[in-house]
């Protein structure tokens, strides 16, 4: 009988410890003894070497995909050879584009890999990244990584903000960043802080 896999999209804010919960993931299959492999987007430049690190401390080599990496081709490649991965595990999949999130699925359908994203929903402007969407729109299994808001409600929102703490709200929908330029919060915080800086005429209304 053909192994059957799944392609798995497991999203949060940033802070919700999405990468944590990746490489905690990859230590229980190394415990087991199952093969897995790590991928990360080269566009996160946050790493000059090619690992997938926590906020907590904790990391572990991954390999690069590239804007015009094939997925498909790479696996199919280790399939060839008998060294493919029972499961692959990616991290900050938001950063994929839909065409290597087709070429995840691909993988799981054809050859039993279980593929597991790990990514953000949206951007600091509250719109879909290329990669998620696409992840909504076909993975077969989707579950939300939790955060709490300061208010004591689920974060929702990357907000980007400046040296100041200000919210922003234009630029690059991609910019690298940490603490130093995210902050996660609740729609409802969000909101009010956006107006609260139109009303000092640090936003347009």
């Amino acid at each position: 009988m053909k192994k059957l896999g799944k392609l798995y999209f497991r999203y949060g804010t940033m802070g919700s410890a999405k990468t944590a919960l990746l490489l905690t993931t990859a230590y229980n299959f190394e415990e087991r003894g199952m093969s897995y492999l790590c991928l990360k987007p080269s566009i996160d430049t946050r790493e000059k070497k090619n690992v997938i690190r926590s906020r907590i401390g904790i990391e572990r080599e991954c390999q690069w995909i590239y804007r015009d990496t094939d997925l498909f081709a790479m696996i199919s490649g280790l399939v060839a050879s008998d060294t493919n991965p029972d499961w692959i595990l990616v991290d900050e999949a938001q950063f994929l584009l839909a065409e290597q999130v087709d070429q995840l699925a691909l993988i799981v359908d054809k050859f039993g890999i279980n593929v597991i994203c790990y990514g953000l929903r949206t951007d600091f402007r509250t719109n879909l990244f290329e990669g998620s969407r696409r992840l909504f729109e076909i993975a077969d299994t989707i579950d939300e990584v939790k955060s709490t808001c300061n208010c004591g409600r689920k974060t929702i929102v990357n907000a980007r903000i400046d040296s100041r703490g200000e919210i922003i709200t234009e630029g690059d929908q991609v910019e690298i960043g940490g603490n130093d330029r995210y902050v996660s919060v609740c729609r409802n915080c969000w909101r009010n802080k956006k107006i609260e800086q139109s009303r000092k005429g640090q936003l347009p209304i």
